[in-house]
């Protein structure tokens, strides 16, 4: 009897061992087979912005990296959270991704509540670009250097107004940063996105816009649109007569705009690793890269631990100014 026992366990723990061998050699090569149909890549933007332009760009050779259809889906509002919470509670199998930007570090102290924990929530892919912010006016606009922006603004507060894609943009944050820097008070006019903010811009509705490369280069390109400073350190190759905002009198401004990708957090570690190894090659395409030099912007990747790190850094930064009381709603 107790033999009979002893074997009927021993059968036991063999089905069980079976079992879980089985189990995992399919979780193993339903990792293995990623991607097994097309992925989707939500931008929180209106189309035609600096956002939209990388993730179509990058969707083009994501496609060929991994062997899938790569697609764009535009959920632009309310400063990107919109786009950003349907990711957020999308499924983690990394077929739905944020084109994450700047906004990204800024509203969790921007913001009061959010319908998602920007750290919780998400889990870092790649960074894939960072971009300098121009600010510009319209062709007739009676500013011609950023001088002429802050006399005006010294002499009539919050008479002037910027224009900018949504709270908590890279343009949001540049004109904030500006305000805080040349020690002015001007109006922050949001929109749902480039585009839209770029017509009120043309039509005379607000007065200045620290826009994307990417958004306002056709513009500067065809004379609609004059270029007085670049937001970056150093001189953007895509405008090397335009001076930067601390050549042209605001001393100690530096402001960035990035992009980069995200997936729901408990996305496997597996096809985040696939994900990130696609757009480091996709980032550095012939293709990619020459979409980006007339745009003033400069591809720049990394592991899923370098950009949660440099996201870190910049939830950090950006929240000491929200302190201040500068950025606003």
């Amino acid at each position: 009897m107790k033999d009979s026992i002893n074997r009927s366990i021993k059968s036991c723990g063999r089905l069980v061992a079976a079992f879980t061998a089985t189990i995992v050699m399919g979780l193993t090569a339903a990792h293995a087979a990623f991607p097994d149909k097309p992925i989707k890549l939500v931008v929180p933007f209106a189309p035609g912005g600096g956002a939209d332009l990388i993730a179509r760009t990058l969707a083009v050779e994501l496609s060929k990296e991994l062997g899938q259809s790569v697609f764009v889906e535009n959920k632009p509002g309310a400063g990107t959270i919109i786009g950003s919470d349907i990711v957020a509670k999308s499924a983690p199998d990394g077929y739905t991704l944020l084109v994450s930007s700047i906004a990204h570090s800024v509203n969790p102290s921007l913001m009061e509540k959010l319908p998602y924990s920007t750290e919780k929530d998400f889990v870092p892919v790649s960074l894939v670009v960072r971009s300098p912010n121009v600010l510009v006016v319209r062709a007739d606009s009676p500013y011609k250097s950023v001088k002429d922006i802050i006399d005006a603004a010294k002499a009539k507060p919050n008479q002037l107004s910027y224009a900018s894609p949504g709270n908590g943009t890279s343009s949001h944050l540049a004109g904030a940063l500006f305000a805080d820097l040349a020690k002015v008070q001007i109006q922050h006019i949001t929109y749902k996105g480039s585009a839209p903010a770029l017509t009120d811009l043309l039509g005379g509705q607000t007065d200045i816009l620290f826009g994307t490369s990417g958004s306002i280069g056709p513009f500067v390109d065809n004379g609609k649109l004059r270029a007085l400073a670049v937001t970056s350190a150093t001189r953007s190759s895509a405008y090397p007569k335009v001076p930067t905002m601390i050549e042209a009198g605001v001393p100690g401004y530096v402001s960035e705009g990035w992009y980069g990708l995200h997936a729901p957090a408990g996305t496997p570690a597996a096809v985040i690793q696939k994900l990130n190894a696609a757009t480091r090659k996709a980032a550095q395409s012939e293709f990619f890269k020459s979409k980006l030099v007339h745009e003033g912007m400069v591809s720049q990747t990394g592991t899923p631990a370098e950009y949660e790190a440099f996201v870190r850094a910049e939830i950090a930064r950006w929240s000491k100014l929200v302190k201040t009381d500068v950025i606003t709603k």
